[in-house]
């Protein structure tokens, strides 16, 4: 259920870009509010909350008697409400001798307890004492022979108590109740459990997570415990989480930040305690210690009241303290090697103090000032100017110490010291001062743009309430922060960057090669565990059972919900009004892209290395930046989006400066040699990428042979012969096409006297000043088009290939685990197919409570992440194709792949889990939203698909009346005994190719055939 570890750092980052500023003073307040609570008594209780003042989220922050914090955010963009349990307890407080302990147990909380995931508990429990008390024995002791006959005593023990257990009853439960995004993950400081619930629903949610918070039981531990084997083997694989790594315990030596894994030893992973991990939760699972996290369509008082009726009954306990490893300075670097598979690449880490001091809060003032995305000095001086192939930074800013990360990738011939270097230049230039002035204010509002942004999403308001009650920061400091971040001085920037860029840091070189000292974990013998999809727990029929109020769906009306107008040039406009904010949204979109001209999509990415007649490149970017707006232009195989988005305010200057470059980008020789090198450097590492070989290049050489879209590139000498206005030409005939406009913000359509009253509105309900200039006058003045619009030529799409004979199509990759994707050509596209394949998702590979996740992961503890899907074309004419994917150990492939092939061609028959499909479709259609710029959007999805109408209509109403026998007939007419393409990526010396042969022609691709280069 952990998030693998790569996919944190982006949203660290995320995270310091959405909640840094805050313009109006924080003042703590408290209130009181007096509601009845629920109980047989129905006797009157307060509930006391804090508010701060000026708080853009209203959020109340309530304490119940036994210690649980409750943060409440109301905003009712949809009936849903994002929902988040944080624990403060991650891996910096597992035991050194079992570590991954938290993490662990985080998979071990989605296995229910004595009412929730039990059939028989008086008959189950005996047998799980049984296995814990084997483990016991196995980890203490050495002897393989001693250890592998305990090992079948415990396999043995737990197929008897398997028959006793419901497997995946929670994620069932919460499927049942529409629940979405079902998931968990744990990091150094917490661990936090989400739901996206729908808004009547919140009883339940309510019922089922405070049965889980009060008592855990660790059923079908070890199949899971495999699971988090093959977890772990994701991580050997990846090299950036073992760079990560070097580099954190190169910072701390002392500090469980660096001396611990989340993820854990291999030893300890194989020496497991089920005792220690029930410790652990009785002393960190406790209300006094875990915080609940809510936002969106809420009424604060009932809400308050159901939290207390149900977790209000949990007892709290006194909480291990935790005492912060003091480190030493780092007087030198501390040089480490990395050699995997991937692009070479450098990272720097340098250790800053924790989340709530000041000099943290300068750090991530630093950190934008480095890295903002169009006009910081990494920006400028290193990718717009082409010095490296890509360079960035970020924070990772945690409560004891601080970690600021920079990394970058080498351009052809250049070395890695040259690379550290140059990111080491970068930050002399912050600690000198060099740079401008209006860099500070301008990424002050741009912050505070992006935190505007950020609470349209009920996912950031939910998750800046965990960031604080991790960080132990009251709310109030929290905001205040924000307001402190936005006074922060260059003087201040300088004192703490030549306090802590010192001589000392952690320096990663990762270098390309074979890792020999990757360690395997050895697959143990495991007898498949029976799942019981047809039984329930008395506890899950007694929720499910619970009333609740029904929900109606609210389906787009796209005549009603987006206004079509024509500018003077006659280039139609899309627009739908944004009433929340004063942020727009512009797009200029274009039928035509890669398949028709490789070379657009190079036009596209040149253009950001050009200026005008008027600014250079970085005088263009940091104009932009002041005006809190960006850019972009990009080209897929059949579309060109042209871009802008930012404050309404700054509309005009922002389109004129954008149509400017546009009309007339000032050609740079350098510039497109930089880019081409770059482009040439670029594709070298991607034939380094496992996933850019198997899911893009393997994927896209099955469905379409040779000649592809991947391949559909220029070749080296092609591109050497490119000349600068080869591309600008490009660039300034997009807007001569025929092309369509999509807007979303806060301006009316038209100007004048007569949109008074609307801009009142806006002023008094929203809080939005309006301008007084309409879209269409604006657009009218400053888009610039010629008087005759050129037809877009006729689009070019590569013939898919008719997929007839069985074959299996492998490429040597250097990994521990093996990749496998199991191919199928479907039929063109049909409307009238949707909801019956929408509900043979959602039963058969939609989730972990699908019947792929059952058999695969829980039964049979094959792999960490098995899915299967059949994916509707995305346009009208192309063909479905049923996708199905595991990733499991080498030596598990034959038995992976033939667990697989059985489910697609055998659907095993589970009425409950049918019933739990079609209610999840009803009770998440009837509570999804599709609002703001995703109107459009779903406008433009439509009429790809020749529709005229929400097609989610067709979903609610079609799928309740299905019935297994129309699955089964969709299963064998589409899906069963269907001719399969089956692509393979692994090491040559690890993989079972008998095994392979069982399901076609094995046959080696190499890079050069995939790629095309």
């Amino acid at each position: 259920m952990k998030k693998p570890f790569l996919l944190l750092f982006p949203a660290i980052a995320a995270l310091g870009l959405t909640t840094q500023c805050q313009t109006s003073k924080p003042a703590a307040t408290t209130a009181a509010t007096t509601a009845p609570t629920p109980t047989a008594q129905a006797q009157q209780k307060e509930y006391k909350y804090e508010t701060v003042e000026g708080d853009p989220l209203k959020a109340r922050i309530y304490t119940l008697d036994n210690g649980l914090t409750v943060y409440l955010s109301d905003y009712d963009d949809a009936p849903r409400i994002q929902t988040y349990l944080a624990v403060r307890a991650g891996s910096k407080n597992d035991p050194s001798t079992a570590t991954g302990l938290a993490h662990y147990l985080e998979h071990m909380v989605f296995k229910g307890t004595s009412k929730l995931g039990t059939q028989n508990w008086a008959a189950e429990k005996p047998e799980l004492d049984k296995i814990e008390a084997l483990y016991e024995v196995y980890r203490s002791k050495t002897d393989p022979a001693e250890r592998k006959k305990l090992y079948h005593q415990i396999d043995s023990i737990s197929s008897v108590a398997a028959k006793y257990a419901v497997a995946n009853e929670y994620d069932k439960v919460m499927g049942a109740i529409g629940s979405k995004g079902s998931n968990a993950y744990t990091s150094v400081e917490q661990t936090v459990y989400q739901e996206d619930i729908p808004s009547n629903q919140l009883e339940k949610w309510a019922a089922i997570q405070s049965e889980r918070l009060g008592e855990l039981v660790p059923r079908l531990f070890h199949t899971e415990l495999e699971a988090v084997y093959e977890e772990k083997n994701r991580g050997l694989d990846n090299d950036f989480s073992k760079e990560y790594e070097a580099l954190n315990a190169s910072l701390y030596r002392q500090h469980q930040y660096g001396t611990q894994t989340t993820i854990g030893t291999i030893q300890h992973l194989q020496n497991p305690s089920i005792t220690e991990i029930k410790k652990y939760f009785g002393q960190y699972y406790v209300p006094n210690n875990v915080a609940l996290c809510l936002s969106g369509d809420l009424d604060y008082d009932q809400t308050i009241r159901l939290i207390d009726q149900y977790f209000g009954k949990l007892q709290s306990k006194p909480v291990p303290a935790f005492v912060a490893a003091q480190e030493a300075p780092i007087t030198a670097p501390v040089v480490k090697e990395v050699v995997g598979p991937d692009a070479e690449n450098v990272m720097l880490g340098f250790r800053f103090p924790g989340a709530a001091t000041h000099d943290a809060l300068v750090l991530r003032m630093i950190d934008k000032i480095l890295t903002n995305g169009q006009a910081g000095l990494i920006d400028l001086n290193l990718n717009q100017q082409q010095r490296v192939l890509q360079a960035a930074s970020f924070t990772d800013i945690n409560n004891d110490y601080s970690s600021h990360v920079l990394y970058a990738t080498p351009r052809q011939g250049q070395t890695l010291p040259q690379v550290r270097d140059l990111l080491l230049g970068q930050l002399e230039l912050v600690k000198k001062g060099s740079f401008p002035d209006w860099l500070i204010p301008a990424i002050i509002n741009n912050e505070k743009l992006q935190r505007t942004k950020s609470y349209e999403s009920n996912e950031a308001r939910a998750g800046a309430f965990v960031a604080a009650f991790v960080s132990r920061q009251s709310w109030k400091d929290v905001l205040q922060q924000y307001e402190d971040f936005g006074k922060i001085t260059k003087e201040e920037v300088l004192r703490v960057a030549n306090q802590y860029y010192g001589p000392g840091y952690a320096l990663i070189y990762k270098k390309t090669g074979k890792d020999t000292s990757t360690p395997k974990v050895v697959k143990p013998a495991i007898t498949p565990v029976p799942v019981n999809r047809e039984v329930a727990s008395g506890f899950y029929k007694e929720v499910v059972s619970k009333p609740s109020p029904e929900l109606q769906p609210v389906f787009v009306d796209y005549k009603k919900d987006i206004q079509e107008f024509k500018l003077a040039s006659g280039v139609p406009v899309y627009y739908t009004r944004n009433t929340e904010n004063e942020l727009f949204n512009l797009y200029y979109i274009l039928d035509l892209g890669t398949n028709n001209d490789p070379k657009l999509g190079l036009a596209a990415d040149y253009l950001q290395y050009l200026g005008t007649d008027k600014f250079t490149a970085a005088q263009l970017q940091q104009e932009f930046y002041k005006l809190g707006c960006s850019f972009g232009v990009s080209s897929g195989q059949d579309r060109v989006y042209v871009s802008l988005s930012g404050l309404d305010s700054n509309f005009e200057p922002a389109l004129q400066l954008f149509e400017s470059l546009l009309a007339n980008p000032k050609p740079d020789a350098k510039a497109l040699k930089d880019m081409v090198d770059g482009v040439l450097k670029a594709r070298k590492d991607a034939k380094l990428n496992k996933q850019v070989i198997l899911t893009q290049a393997m994927l896209s050489y099955a469905k379409y042979g040779p000649k592809n879209p991947f391949t559909s590139q220029l070749s080296e000498k092609e591109l050497r012969a490119l000349k600068p206005t080869d591309l600008t030409a490009l660039t300034k005939k997009l807007t001569s096409y025929q092309h369509r406009v999509l807007y979303y913000g806060p301006r009316a359509i038209e100007s004048g006297p007569n949109k008074a009253a609307q801009a009142q509105v806006l002023r008094d309900h929203h809080g939005i000043v309006p301008t007084d200039k309409g879209v269409a006058e604006t657009l009218n003045t400053l888009h610039q088009t010629p008087a005759k619009l050129t037809p877009v030529p006729a689009n070019k799409d590569f013939a898919e290939q008719p997929l007839k004979d069985r074959k299996v199509y492998w490429v040597d990759y250097n990994m521990v685990q093996a990749e496998i994707l199991f191919l199928t050509r479907g039929d063109v596209y049909d409307k009238a197919l949707v909801p019956t394949v929408s509900l043979y998702n959602e039963y058969f590979g939609g989730g972990m409570g699908s019947i792929v996740f059952q058999e695969l992961r829980e039964s049979k503890a094959l792999a960490y992440s098995a899915s299967s899907r059949y994916a509707n074309a995305d346009k009208l004419g192309r063909s479905n194709y049923n996708l199905s994917y595991i990733g499991t150990q080498s030596d598990k492939l034959g038995e992976a792949m033939a667990g697989m092939e059985t489910l697609l061609n055998d659907l095993p028959v589970a009425e409950a889990n049918l019933q739990i499909a079609k209610q999840s479709i009803r009770n998440s259609i009837a509570t999804e939203r599709i609002t703001k710029s995703d109107i459009l959007f779903s406008y433009e999805r439509a009429k790809r698909l020749g529709l005229d109408y929400d097609l989610r209509r067709d979903v609610y109403e079609q799928t309740q009346n299905m019935s297994f026998d129309d699955l089964k007939k969709f299963q064998q007419a589409k899906v069963k005994g269907q001719s399969q393409t089956i692509l393979v990526i692994g090491s040559k010396d690890r993989l079972n190719f008998k095994e392979l042969a069982k399901y076609g022609q094995v046959q080696q691709l190499t890079l050069k055939e995939i790629f095309g280069y």
